[in-house]
């Protein structure tokens, strides 16, 4: 390696963010096009309104269940890895080296072409660019949003900054459209059967905890935050919420305009929504709230993607030209430029299935649940190595607390590799996402740290 190979690879992380950017980064990550979708999907599965927001409700305490274990976690161990480095340091390099394999093939960049996906879909229904328009979309948005990146993680930052705001915004304008609206008779019937139906299914928890998913890429900016030990906590709490007190007035304002059994036979909740409280004009402020939260999404999986890419770069050969760090826009270059790239494949490769967007999600269930819940068991296996005086935060209740988060994830692992294994159409994509994790398992065996 040159001197100025050296030079580079030597250049580490600077803490630029505030706690607000960290909350804005963590809103941006979980409000997605889910809490767009997911209702009409929840409202099918439960016996009353009381029922549906005590689920949302729960789906928030759920999060922040988890938020405060990662806070522990990231307030003892702020890295850029994040859960690579967790896991690196509570299991060995193998695990820490075959979970950055799942980010980079299977998790991140099969997230950021599920999003990318839903950008495609309603940017189409402002502007079509053809037959194969949500594809050209969706492969301009990863494309511009990693350059964007690569330019540096000021611009990237006031960018998601800007996208939560309006998002936030947006967001509140349905709501109060929603809740000052008048609901038709026929709009609020009870659901047909509601009365002797189970008071919900596990198909309703499942979506529920699909539209809170995200926060866990606080993980990611502990490196680059600034007062990191105390920060993170601060803004993992925040940003859930946040997210929670807007989904639960989201979902009882469409209640009050469709009620259940509307939402029920609703396709697109928000759309139908807003066409009765805005008329006409309601499909093009829907398609705006969307794309900004698809776009704020991206930005910030993009974002914290790239960090995993960079940590495995700096700790194993195979992945070295990952690890360097450019100190003029203070970013993971290659990093983003592989991951990007990915992504730009999974897309591609997914257009040719009847839905990108559930094929993606899919696709990345199964690895994403595995890790999630070994993040959790790493939680026990950390407080053994880390004395308690050296760390500023511990969770409450322990160990119950963690014990729930990974009854939690084994539940979620549970589900979508049994979905894997269904005669679905879109189960090809857990199937997929299964082969593609199992490659990185003889990598792994093989893969040996970097002397550096």
């Amino acid at each position: 390696m040159s001197s100025e190979a050296r030079a580079t690879a030597a250049v580490v992380p600077r803490p630029t963010l505030t706690m607000l950017d960290a909350v804005a980064m963590i809103v941006g990550i979980v409000i997605g096009a889910g809490i767009f979708k997911a209702p009409s999907i929840v409202a099918g599965s439960v016996s009353s309104e009381q029922v549906f927001i005590a689920l949302w409700v729960a789906g928030g305490v759920i999060s922040l269940v988890g938020a405060l274990c990662y806070a522990e976690l990231g307030s003892a161990f702020p890295n850029t890895g994040g859960e690579y480095y967790f896991l690196n340091r509570a299991f060995g390099g193998r695990v820490g080296f075959l979970f950055a394999w799942a980010r980079m093939s299977v998790v991140q960049t099969g997230a950021i072409a599920a999003i990318a996906f839903v950008f495609g879909d309603y940017a189409t229904q402002l502007f079509a660019l053809g037959p194969k328009s949500p594809v050209i979309y969706a492969m301009l948005a990863v494309a511009g949003i990693t350059v964007l990146n690569i330019a540096g993680t000021r611009e990237s930052k006031l960018l998601q900054n800007i996208l939560a705001i309006a998002l936030a915004g947006a967001m509140l304008a349905v709501i109060v459209a929603g809740l000052s609206g008048t609901a038709a008779p026929a709009a609020v019937a009870a659901a047909p059967g509601a009365s002797s139906a189970p008071m919900f299914s596990q198909l309703a928890l499942i979506f529920i905890l699909l539209t809170y998913g995200g926060w866990n890429e606080a993980a990611y900016l502990t490196a680059e935050i600034r007062d990191a030990r105390r920060n993170i906590v601060r803004a993992l709490v925040l940003g859930i919420l946040v997210v929670t007190v807007l989904y639960v007035l989201l979902n009882m304002a469409y209640l009050n305009v469709l009620g259940l059994a509307g939402m029920k036979a609703s396709k697109a909740v928000a759309a139908d929504l807003m066409k009765a409280t805005l008329g006409d004009t309601g499909a093009i402020v829907l398609s705006l709230i969307v794309i900004a939260a698809a776009l704020s999404t991206l930005n910030a999986t993009v974002f914290t993607g790239a960090r995993t890419n960079y940590a495995v770069g700096r700790d194993f050969s195979v992945f070295r030209v990952l690890g360097v760090w450019r100190e003029q826009s203070n970013a993971p270059v290659n990093a983003l430029l592989l991951q990007g790239a990915v992504a730009l494949v999974l897309v591609v490769l997914a257009s040719f299935t009847p839905d990108g967007f559930e094929t993606m999600v899919a696709y990345t269930a199964p690895a994403f649940w595995l890790f999630f819940m070994l993040t959790g068991v790493s939680l026990f296996v950390l407080r053994r190595q880390q004395p308690l005086s050296e760390n500023p935060f511990r969770v409450p209740l322990y160990p119950l607390t963690p014990m729930l988060f990974i009854a939690m994830c084994a539940f979620m692992l549970y589900s979508s590799a049994n979905y894997a294994m269904s005669k679905d159409p879109g189960s090809i994509g857990a199937q997929l996402g299964i082969g593609v994790l199992l490659l990185g398992v003889p990598l792994a065996l093989l893969a040996r740290k970097r002397v550096i």
